[in-house]
């Protein structure tokens, strides 16, 4: 079995997957944190590995950037190969003060403006929650090894924050919701967590803090790629 996206035969792909947006990512954790990792998939550069951590079989599996992408790889996945849950781990770009780069950030609701659910499913929804039981075991596994986490409200945008003009993004925070209080912003987390609404299967977003509007420092590629160990660490302990 295959989809046009994705070489794995159904049995490949484990019922837990963690999900980077970079093919690179992927390969990094595969090679830095699992055992008898297999390549299951590369179609398009998309890369997928399949090992266990600590015994317990889990998929590492690259999304690619923007809700396309995530909801095209995350459908097959929780549609076509069985996948229960998928734990996004990515970059996100601070809206609060109080986050400093490399923070470790954990969505409870993401607001879209995308229309996203109403293309795919028509559905006029622009907020969705990630899954509270993988939210509560997440925090569980942090508070155990001693990993701060901060839980709250995430914006998933079209366009890559730091791009986006100051008049602009004015613009744009006067559309989101006023009781909304968003701590940060990516680009996936509302279709992965739409697919899992649609399909009754569980997905969550943990996120680095790799830029933020109130600071002039950000992360650079190569620690965007490699930098973010303490996090992927909380997801992998979390399966």
């Amino acid at each position: 079995m295959s989809t046009p996206h994705n070489e794995a035969n159904l049995g490949d792909i484990a019922k837990t997957v963690i999900m980077p947006g970079d093919p690179l990512r992927a390969k990094h954790i595969a090679e830095n944190f699992l055992e008898n990792a297999k390549l299951v998939n590369q179609v398009r550069g998309i890369y997928a590995y399949t090992g266990t951590y600590k015994g317990k079989d889990v998929t590492v599996m690259a999304s690619g950037m923007g809700m396309p992408s995530m909801g095209i790889y995350s459908y097959e996945l929780f549609k076509f190969y069985e996948v229960e849950n998928i734990i996004r781990i990515g970059s996100c770009g601070a809206y609060v003060p109080e986050l400093n780069l490399f923070d470790i950030v954990l969505s409870k609701s993401i607001f879209s403006e995308s229309n996203f659910a109403l293309t795919f499913h028509n559905e006029d929804c622009h907020i969705v929650e990630a899954n509270p039981e993988l939210n509560t075991r997440i925090k569980d596994v942090a508070s155990k090894n001693n990993i701060h986490v901060i839980e709250g409200n995430t914006i998933c945008s079209d366009c890559f924050d730091p791009y986006m003009t100051q008049e602009d993004f004015d613009s744009f925070m006067a559309r989101v919701p006023k009781d909304f209080h968003a701590l940060s912003a990516e680009m996936e987390a509302f279709a992965l967590c739409y697919n899992a609404k649609l399909l009754n299967k569980k997905a969550t977003c943990l996120m680095t803090v790799v830029d933020s509007r109130f600071k002039t420092e950000a992360a650079t590629s190569e620690e965007r790629e490699n930098g973010l160990d303490r996090m992927i660490k909380l997801a992998l302990e979390s399966v």
